[in-house]
């Protein structure tokens, strides 16, 4: 069951009292930096004033898929954007507690000795050398970076739910509401609900390790064949392949409830089998499946069992949220952890109703934690009082990260002999727009890079949602993915509710709803007796390219204040077609990151069947690269 904060001797949030201010501010040196790493997806995040400055995932630099190695390049970086030295700052915080997920692993090993004894045996020594004298090693990485003055900047430790909470309730603009974070775990918690008021943050309740909503879900993506901690959302579209009143779909889902956990009234869940959750041997007798392996066939069993643990995972979150509701009595909701990223469940949160206004933290996942633990650091610690944020959050609509100015591009473009013409803007989103329409794939690099996991229309790849054979030629010739994976449309915000039921804004990509029956094309009577390849391949609507084979579409919604070039882009699209979306899919192709710099959009552009590359204002066509 969730436990009371108030009883938990580890609560999260004894900081929220511990935290208070010990020292004098220097308003000369008041600038934070977050830190998340050596788990997966490091970051770093600077914030003065509240503000942020910058914020960037390590991956970016190094181009080391979820890279969760210090993150040198993501600092330096903040200083660079800052224009600042390391010795300018005032409080460096790291976003977890390595004592505190020690003490759990070993207890937890202790418990269910001898079970569990080659991983121990295997991890001990990682920790005891880089992870249980993390300060130290923070320490030593730090010094590399420029003069780490000790006397007068402050090295903290926040908690990994504390960071995941301050993410999101400090990010929006919300002076209370409930708070729910959700992730695999972090040093006990698995799962947090918590009540923000003004500059406070405090814990109702928390669920703990080994029960974990997030290790459910990834347990099931680990059997489905895609890898933990980056192919959930491989899952979650795998899903809608399947359908929720197939009697294959209603037995996984009987099965899971019945031998693998308890899901109690309040939405905490109960695991039958603590240490291992996935014993293949079990579950392949108990789903009479064997266990995917990676790259091999997806057959429709697969996709039922995908969507069982879909299933169960909403009926949980909405317990959670109907929990959270009552204990807190707010009418807005804040969302974190790595469980919020899954759009499908947000989007059936917000249809509820349960809460009127609900803000989800793009950068959910470990790599917010790095924003959080500073926002954590200047709100409680240091007890700032809050201002009203921008637009409905104070996270700049996560474009945080590095920008190439015009000069620098031209530069790239000129010292490697590659030919591109220049448009003004009065002609630049007409003459993108028409290449669109004609079938062309288009790299669009612009302004900063955004900050988690998705492109938000600066480092996008953008094309015709009208096209039928458009998310088939992206999947297999540009992203070199699965064919099953669908695609994102972005849509200026003021038609969003022409084209897509219950929504009015979607500034993050974070949720899931359904193409209007408008703009629909009715089913054929034998559409069930298909296989997945021929529903992928029947056009569910005029959008064709966008719409997912359950007619849902993961939505983003844009306007001139969140991004106005492609704002811009999306009305010459509207004017030229009748259409004011396009489809929106990140820069980078599978196993790769998002590109950060003119070089990754470059290289990335010449090594896919993308048509024209847009750098700024300068566009670069496949068919007439080197100049003369």
């Amino acid at each position: 069951m969730i436990q009371s904060g108030k009883q938990s001797d580890r609560s999260i949030y004894k900081w929220v009292i511990r935290m208070q201010p010990t020292y004098t501010i220097n308003n000369k040196m008041s600038y934070i930096l977050g830190i998340s790493a050596y788990y997966h997806d490091a970051a770093a995040a600077l914030i003065k004033d509240g503000e942020i400055i910058a914020a960037a995932q390590e991956e970016r630099f190094t181009r080391i898929k979820n890279d969760a190695s210090f993150p040198a390049n993501a600092i330096r970086y903040c200083l660079q954007q800052a224009g600042i030295l390391l010795c300018d700052i005032s409080t460096i915080i790291y976003y977890e507690k390595p004592y505190l997920k020690f003490e759990r692993i070993l207890e937890i090993f202790y418990r269910y000795a001898p079970w569990g004894m080659e991983q121990f045996i295997k991890g001990i020594p990682i920790w005891i050398e880089e992870k249980l004298f993390c300060k130290r090693m923070l320490k030593r990485e730090l010094r590399k970076l420029g003069k780490f003055d000790e006397q007068h900047c402050k090295l903290l430790f926040s908690e990994h739910h504390l960071s995941h909470a301050a993410s999101a309730f400090f990010g929006s603009d919300f002076q209370e509401a409930a708070i729910i974070t959700v992730d695999g775990v972090g040093e006990w918690n698995t799962l947090s609900i918590a009540h923000g008021k003004a500059n406070q943050i405090q814990l109702i309740k928390e669920m703990r390790f080994p029960d974990s909503i997030g290790l459910f879900y990834s347990a099931f993506t680990y059997y489905l064949g895609f890898k933990v901690n980056s192919g959930e959302y491989k899952m979650m579209g795998l899903a809608p392949y399947a359908d929720r009143s197939d009697r294959q779909t209603s037995k996984f889902v009987d099965q899971i409830k019945q031998h693998l956990l308890t899901i109690h009234p309040d939405g905490s869940i109960s695991f039958h089998k603590k240490m291992r959750m996935v014993h293949e041997k079990r579950w392949e007798q108990l789903f009479q499946l064997k266990p995917r392996k990676a790259e091999s066939e997806i057959r429709p069993e697969h996709a039922s069992l995908a969507l069982a643990a879909q299933i169960v995972l909403e009926e949980i979150l909405l317990r959670i949220v109907q929990t959270a509701q009552k204990l807190t009595g707010c009418s807005n909701l804040c969302l974190a952890g790595g469980v919020a990223l899954n759009c499908v469940a947000n989007g059936k949160i917000i249809r509820s109703q349960l809460f009127e206004h609900v803000f989800i933290q793009p950068a959910a996942g470990d790599a917010g934690g790095a924003l959080g633990a500073a926002w954590a650091t200047y709100y409680i610690y240091q007890g700032h009082s809050r201002k009203a944020g921008m637009n409905g959050d104070k996270m700049h609509f996560a474009q945080t990260g590095p920008q190439y100015t015009e000069h620098e591009i031209q530069d790239f473009l000129d010292s490697n002999n590659i030919s591109y013409h220049y448009l003004d803007e009065a002609f630049l989103y007409e003459e993108v727009a028409k290449h669109i329409a004609s079938g062309l794939c288009i790299g669009w690099f612009q302004g900063r890079m955004e900050f988690g996991p998705r492109a938000l229309g600066n480092r996008s790849i953008l094309a015709d949602p009208r096209d039928k054979e458009m998310q088939k030629r992206l999947n297999l010739k540009i992203k070199f993915r699965e064919s099953f994976r669908p695609f994102a449309p972005v849509i200026l915000k003021e038609k969003v509710s022409d084209y897509f039921e219950k929504l009015t804004e979607s500034n993050y990509m974070l949720i899931t709803t359904n193409i209007s029956l408008k703009h629909r094309i009715p089913l054929p009577k034998h559409y069930q007796d298909l296989d997945a390849a021929e529903r992928l391949a029947l056009p569910k609507s005029d959008i064709p390219a966008v719409t997912h084979v359950d007619f849902s579409a993961r939505v983003q919604t844009v306007d001139e204040q969140s991004n106005p070039k492609l704002t811009k882009l999306l009305r010459a699209f509207e004017q030229l077609t009748g259409y004011p979306l396009l489809i929106n899919t990140s820069f980078n192709v599978r196993g790769e990151p998002i590109v950060c710099t003119p070089q990754d959009a470059y290289r990335c552009f010449m090594t896919t069947n993308l048509d024209l590359l847009v750098l700024g204002n300068y566009i670069i066509n496949k068919n007439n690269i080197q100049k003369s």
